[in-house]
């Protein structure tokens, strides 16, 4: 994983249809929010928990 800063960044593999991810890194934790709904929830993780979801997400254990 890249490093984040304290401004949104939009995920690397978002599709041209609108539906994407947005991260930073504020205050010690991941925070990742939908880009479509900027108001709405932001859903906060400390950075070995994102770090072990993300390991998990490229070792394809959430595929169908």
């Amino acid at each position: 994983m890249t490093a984040l800063g304290p401004e949104w960044r939009k995920s690397g593999r978002s599709d041209s249809n609108g539906n994407c991810v947005e991260l930073r890194d504020r205050d010690g934790r991941v925070e990742m929010r939908d880009s479509k709904n900027p108001t709405g929830p932001i859903l906060g993780f400390e950075h070995n928990v994102f770090a072990a979801f993300m390991h998990d997400v490229k070792a394809g254990r959430f595929n169908s």
